[in-house]
């Protein structure tokens, strides 16, 4: 399909839907109103449905990527009205699956061997198929049962025809729109293109599944399956197949006898512990993506599927991270307010006290509820909401961080309602804030960065020797321009002296011609007042000034 096809079609299914209606025509721009209301669509009656409801729908139509924007776009809880986000999130990826044949066809392709000869059984029909990707069953010949992941045939042409077409409706959107700037779509759209066209490349999956797995080696938190790398390329993807419970089926864990608290703990414990220990974290933890190994049902452990993304944080952001959220739970909002502002989230010229005054307008109505009641994830989502109007720049690593907590929380109260998020979380917190500046912990940064600072010892000399040479240049730069300033200074104290001179000699003349007639003095003498005021004003202004 061409791009004004495309568009067409896009068109089509927002005039169909109505979109139109989210936006208030009266704050529009002359030319955007007059269009707007000109459109045809705009004859017949909106679908009696509620406006979230209306946009799911319109995405489901216009595809996989807009699909997968749409769940994207429902984590932006900073963003986004609550009702929209809510619909959004239930957008299904779910497609028809592509053909077998071609399917055997990019196998046999991408790993140079026929399929028969890969496997010891491959079965065609595919097990489950998305939008970007479908997943076959597969035994190795080793006996191990594997599952094979491929990447739609041509599916990268389409992602980049539709997201040339996002960024064309994001740059609108920023132009036209009331608050248009304010929700940043252009952003928005670069950071969905970041997530999808990592997404086509497996290679990167699987490399993030092997990091995830060594962070939890031994651990009955959570279990990765094996990456088998001689099966995996760029966009065929072979791991171990694991066999779990859904997270979602709750009827078959009760039946296991599994222990539901210590399942949805487990899961708090997962978030905080890739999150701040190892500061590498799985960014799409959806119940789709979470199994349950019952086999002990009083020790449950979490296996994890789909590391397509993760999202990992700077030191600091760790730091201030972990003191923000300390802060909110002792309702410390002044620290809050100086926390953003120290750690650059939002502008510096940012007044403490208005962001504080924010700060406790929207989270005290929240603490007045019973702290097993209250959302751990939709306090962040308030938090970066108030500093996004302090034009706070949410990074996205910080919404990733946002998604995956909305994420762990939601399955956690789905598992144990009575779950104490709050509990679990500052305790941790609080020891980690501890841990990393004790001696143990500092000794241990100094031993990693050793080998690099021992690394640059051999060209200390030179390093060294720079600085010398660029201090001792400063230096005469320094020098030169102070004797250049000693020469102007002595310029100028000459030019006044003989300013000076000059205006001595030329009233030593008056005197003088005053003198030659008599009765001149008496004359003057007798004049009036004003005029000695005038001559003096006059001398004044003559005299030369040092500047």
């Amino acid at each position: 399909m061409s791009r004004v096809a495309r568009l067409a079609k896009i068109i089509r299914i927002i005039g169909r839907y109505r979109l139109d209606e989210f936006i208030d025509p009266g704050r529009l721009h002359a030319l955007p109103r007059t269009v707007l209301r000109c459109a045809p669509w705009r004859l017949h009656r909106a679908p009696a449905l509620p406006r979230g409801v209306r946009l799911r729908r319109a995405l489901e139509e216009l595809g996989p990527v807009f699909i997968k924007f749409g769940q994207m776009l429902s984590t932006r809880r900073d963003l986004l009205p609550q009702d929209i986000a809510n619909e959004l999130a239930k957008l299904q990826d779910e497609v028809p699956p592509f053909p077998q044949q071609q399917s055997i066809n990019i196998i046999e392709t991408a790993l140079g061997k026929p399929v028969t000869e890969l496997f010891a059984s491959f079965e065609a029909t595919p097990m489950a198929s998305a939008s970007v990707a479908q997943v076959h069953a597969a035994k190795l010949h080793t006996g191990e049962q594997v599952v094979v992941k491929v990447v739609r045939p041509d599916i990268e042409a389409v992602i980049r025809q539709d997201l040339a077409l996002m960024f064309t409706l994001a740059r609108l959107v920023a132009k036209y729109l009331p608050q248009g700037r304010r929700l940043r779509p252009v952003e928005v759209v670069s950071d969905y293109q970041l997530v999808i066209l990592d997404e086509l490349d497996l290679s990167r999956e699987a490399a993030n599944a092997c990091q995830l797995r060594r962070n939890f080696e031994g651990s009955k938190l959570v279990y990765i399956p094996e990456v088998h790398w001689d099966y995996t390329c760029r966009n065929v993807f072979t791991m171990e197949r694991i066999s779990g419970i859904p997270v979602t089926d709750m009827d078959t864990l009760r039946e296991k006898g599994v222990d539901l608290k210590v399942l949805g703990e487990r899961g708090v414990e997962i978030f905080f512990t890739q999150v701040f220990r190892d500061s590498f974290f799985h960014a799409d933890m959806h119940p789709g993506n979470i199994f349950v190994d019952a086999s002990d049902p009083a020790d449950p452990t979490y296996i994890a599927v789909d590391c397509a993304i993760v999202g990992s944080l700077s030191d600091s952001d760790q730091y201030y991270l972990a003191r923000n959220l300390l802060a909110i739970f002792q309702r410390d909002y002044r620290e809050v307010a100086q926390l953003h502002v120290e750690c650059g989230w939002v502008p510096p010229q940012t007044r403490v006290q208005d962001f504080e005054s924010a700060m406790r307008a929207v989270c005290e109505p929240i603490f007045e509820r019973p702290l097993s009641e209250i959302s751990f994830g939709e306090l962040l989502v308030y938090l970066f909401r108030t500093a996004g109007r302090f034009d706070m720049e949410v990074q996205p690593s910080l919404v990733l961080l946002q998604k995956t907590l909305l994420n762990i929380e939601g399955l956690g109260r789905q598992l144990y309602p009575e779950l104490n998020l709050w509990d679990t979380a500052q305790p941790f917190l609080e020891e980690w804030v501890q841990e990393r500046y004790s001696p143990q912990s500092v000794f241990k940064r100094l031993q990693r960065h050793a080998p690099s600072w021992l690394e640059q010892r051999p060209q200390l000399p030179d390093v060294v020797i720079d600085s010398l040479q660029q201090s001792r240049e400063i230096e005469q730069r320094f020098t030169q321009q102070q004797r250049h300033m000693n020469e102007l200074q002595q310029q100028s104290s000459s030019r006044v002296a003989r300013q000076r001179r000059y205006t001595v000699a030329a009233i030593a003349c008056i005197a003088a011609a005053v003198s030659v007639f008599p009765g001149a003095w008496q004359q003057l003498s007798q004049a009036p007042l004003i005029s000695w005021l005038l001559g003096a004003l006059a001398l004044g202004l003559l005299w030369p000034r040092v500047s």
